[in-house]
This record gives structure tokens, sequence and C-alpha cells, in this order.
């Protein structure tokens, strides 16, 4: 069983890297448009502000919890929306003081949930780790946007390694929602990580491979670069197909980023 600690302290740490880009911003700049459709800055910090009460209900509430995921059923395109939107309506100092608050009182109850506990999400249930793993995805992913609508390069981190096994371990998902079925055989991924460590998953002398840097594989499987505009190389029709698709968050997959030729 993982110790969800080490990620947990890493969530923590993504979490107060971003909240250093935004502590100091003037009204306009939270007003500033991200990557996102439609979201400024203050919609990408309200939209984790809620998502960080959602996980806070699944682990100490789950019947309240289970209220929340009926509001999504009755308004599936546009309940993360809407979340967002009333977030992004708070004067900036209330905002990011709910953020703070809330992603506190998650961090304080992953620390203490029982172990090898499960809690429900939107997708499958999840461990403490999974949860701890999903919100630093998250708050990473959200995290870039926000930086690009600052116009701040954000330097890669090995918290990415979380995301990128979080991204391997959805493969099979990602295939089946988009409708298809997930090939039989593992792929062997290996990854550089910003250290230059080497990260390996799958069995040696799996026929489908992806290799490449990490920060590319997580900024694919977060849906924020194109496949074109990344350096990852593939082996094999599934592997191939799979990059195509990869998604490490749940709910539909949405239509991504477009190649960097064509934004705009």
């Amino acid at each position: 069983m993982a110790d969800p600690m080490p990620v947990i302290d890493d969530l923590c740490a993504e979490s107060d890297e971003l909240d250093s880009l935004v502590a100091e911003l003037s009204p306009e700049q939270w007003k500033l448009v991200t990557p996102a459709p439609g979201w400024t800055v203050a919609h990408q910090i309200a939209h984790l502000a809620w998502t960080d009460h959602a996980a806070l209900l699944a682990v100490t509430d789950q019947g309240a919890f289970s209220r929340e995921v009926e509001k999504a059923l009755a308004a599936p395109g546009d309940f993360v929306d809407n979340g967002a939107e009333e977030g992004a309506g708070k004067p900036p100092a209330r905002l990011l003081a709910y953020w703070r608050a809330g992603r506190e009182d998650l961090a304080d109850a992953l620390r203490t949930a029982p172990e090898g506990a499960r809690f429900p999400w939107y997708g499958p249930p999840m461990s403490t780790a999974s949860m701890a793993t999903a919100r630093l995805m998250e708050t990473w992913a959200h995290g870039l946007d926000v930086a690009d609508a600052l116009g701040v390069t954000r330097t890669p981190t090995d918290r990415l390694s979380h995301i990128a096994r979080l991204g391997v371990r959805t493969r099979d998902y990602s295939f089946g929602v988009h409708g298809l079925t997930p090939p039989f055989e593992e792929f062997r991924i290996e990854l550089t990580a910003p250290s230059g460590e080497l990260w390996v998953y799958g069995p040696e002398n799996a026929t489908g491979r992806v290799t490449g840097p990490a920060l590319d594989f997580c900024l694919l499987v977060t849906h924020r670069a194109h496949r074109t505009d990344l350096a990852l190389r593939t082996e094999g029709a599934d592997a191939d197909r799979w990059l195509d698709i990869a998604q490490a968050f749940a709910g539909p997959p949405g239509s991504g980023r477009p190649p960097k030729g064509e934004a705009g």
C-alpha cells in the first residue's frame, strides 16, 4: 500500500508555489484571461477551491458528496463552469482566503484518513494517495493556465512523478472514455524527469512503448499541450493511439489544446 504522506506533502508544496504567483496580484490581474475559454485567473483559483471542497466532502462527509454528484448529473455540461463562475465572483481577497482554508482542511483530512480508506469521486473511487495525486495534478495543470495568463514560465520539479504515474495508471480509462477497448498488453513507458532521473513503468519487453520528457507526458495527459508540440515518441500502434486520447482526469475528454500554430 502506497504511503500517502509524500504525495500530500508535494500537493501542499505545489499549492504553495501557485499561491506565490497569485498572492500579490492586482484586481485587474485576477481578470486576465487564461487558455481555458471563458476562464480568468480568478476562475482557475475558484475551480481549485471548489474541487478541494468537493474532495473534502468525499473524505469527510460522503452523504454530502453524494448530493454534489446528483447536482453534477443534473447539469453535466455546466456544473464545473458554474462552480468556477460562482467563486470567481468573489473579491480576490475572499477567494484567496477560501482557497487557502479549503486546501489546508483537505490536507489535514487526508493526513488523518484511516489506513486503506477509499473515497467516492466523479470517476472511480480513490484511495488517500490517489485523491492527493488527483488534487496535485489539477493544481499543477490549472497553475500552468495561471502562469500562461501572467506570462510566467514555471520551472518543472520532480513532483511531476505523481502526475506521470497517474497518467500511466489511467491508460485503460482513457480508452474506455472514448468507447474503445483497452489493449491487453501493458506498455513500457520511459520518462526523463526534470532532475534527469529516468522514470520507468511497465515490462521491459513490451512491444508498445512511450519515451520522452516527463514534463511533456504530463502536459499531454492533462491536455495542457497538443501532442504535435511535444517530444514524445512511440512504438506500436496501440501506444501511438493512446497518446492521441490519453487523459489523467475524470470526466469527458474535451477538445484539448490546439497545436501552437493554430492557437488563438
